[in-house]
């Protein structure tokens, strides 16, 4: 069989079972951005890009950090921002999915058992996969299923406990005080990724861990810049011993050409914005509560939560794709998430609210989504009824 004919049968595969992805420029009306903060159109941001660029400075990296692409500015603004976390040390790399694939393969060993919620995103699953280690899914977070497999894994080897804080697809939050717990009890180690809590809690934004009091009994915490920090990259912070170890094990992190030293002030203004936002952090998280007192106020299910998430469960691929797309066309960006992002039958909207968005635009929004659910579901009816007929 020709590769191209490959691709195009499974191509179709996709397009037949609803999953098939298409790239699209946002609408004005953004409901699936991560700025949480809306610091991405913040001038003081390109204000400090600009002054880094007049700098004598290159424009380019011209390698990975081990060679010539290292600078002052990424070594500052490491120490910085290990400041701002509450750790020892901190390693930047050039996304979130790198950080967390570079962390996890270099540390997990063939002989380690990693323990991870189901609901953890891909870069932390792809990590544990290319890491050799045995995997133990636990259901999300099913505290008692994890109790009992870190029970009965032998002690020969190292255990680890890998979460999200702030989990990306259902906007709940891990239950970090008790896993930590669980981790001190049975002689493991807890990774957390705060890539949709740093900004958003915790004093100055500095996240759930930090919020917990849990910085310094968390092995490696990862921050991710491209969300409520309007950048891009991610740190993993933890102590010095991590970091010079990734360093010199990290694969993503040896192996990739740096960014440009200007873009280090890039980084810089977005976490040091987001330390200052208190009033957008209270504004944001009381929009999304709003939104979802306003979806309920038009029988929409959403569950429980206090994040920017808020997830509209649809099920199935097909709907939450014709839902999502009357909602475009009325000037709302919104996307279907579908398997493989979240587990089959689990298709959904997942809005994402901003402080810059409005209470008139969440109630439209809201609106918009129950007369789209009320046509879905009338279709389905009469085609239902049609095939009764026939």
């Amino acid at each position: 069989m020709r590769i191209a004919d490959r691709l195009s049968r499974e191509l179709a595969e996709l397009d037949r079972d609803s999953q098939l992805r298409s790239l699209e420029t946002p609408h004005a009306l953004d409901f699936s951005s991560n700025d949480y903060l809306g610091l991405a159109r913040d001038a003081r941001i390109k204000q400090a890009v600009a002054a880094a660029l007049a700098s004598p400075e290159l424009a380019a990296s011209t390698g990975s950090r081990l060679l010539s692409g290292n600078s002052e500015r990424w070594t500052a603004l490491e120490s910085d921002f290990a400041n701002f976390a509450g750790t020892e040390a901190a390693l930047y790399f050039t996304s979130g999915y790198l950080a967390n694939v570079g962390l996890l393969a270099s540390l997990l060993e063939p002989g380690d058992t990693v323990f991870s919620d189901s609901a953890n995103h891909a870069s932390l699953i792809d990590g544990m996969r290319l890491s050799k280690a045995r995997r133990v899914v636990f259901p999300h977070l099913d505290l008692e299923f994890l109790e009992k497999a870190l029970r009965a894994v032998p002690a020969d080897g190292g255990k680890f406990i890998v979460v999200e804080s702030v989990f990306s697809m259902e906007g709940d939050f891990a239950p970090l005080v008790e896993l930590a717990n669980l981790a001190d009890r049975y002689d493991a180690e807890l990774i957390v990724d705060e890539a949709h809590a740093v900004g958003v809690f915790g004093a100055q934004g500095r996240g759930l861990v930090a919020a917990a009091g849990l910085s310094a009994s968390v092995l490696a915490t990862i921050f991710t810049c491209g969300k409520a920090l309007a950048a891009s990259g991610a740190f993993v912070c933890g102590s010095e011993t991590l970091r010079n170890y990734l360093i010199n094990r990290a694969r993503t992190f040896i192996f990739s050409t740096a960014l440009p030293p200007y873009f280090a002030a890039q980084v810089r203004a977005g976490f040091e914005l987001a330390s200052r936002a208190d009033a957008d952090r209270a504004r944001v998280i009381g929009l999304a509560n709003f939104l979802r007192s306003e979806l309920r106020r038009h029988r929409i299910h959403v569950p429980e939560g206090l994040s920017p998430i808020v997830p509209v469960m649809l099920g199935e691929n097909e709907r939450a794709t014709r839902v999502a797309q009357r909602l475009r066309a009325a000037g709302f960006g919104v996307r279907a998430i579908r398997p493989p992002t979240v587990p089959q039958g689990t298709a959904r909207l997942r809005l994402s609210v901003t402080a810059q968005h409005t209470e008139v635009a969440l109630s439209e929004l809201a609106a918009e989504i129950a007369a789209s659910c009320r046509d879905q579901a009338r279709r389905k009816s009469d085609g239902a009824t049609q095939r009764v007929r026939n």
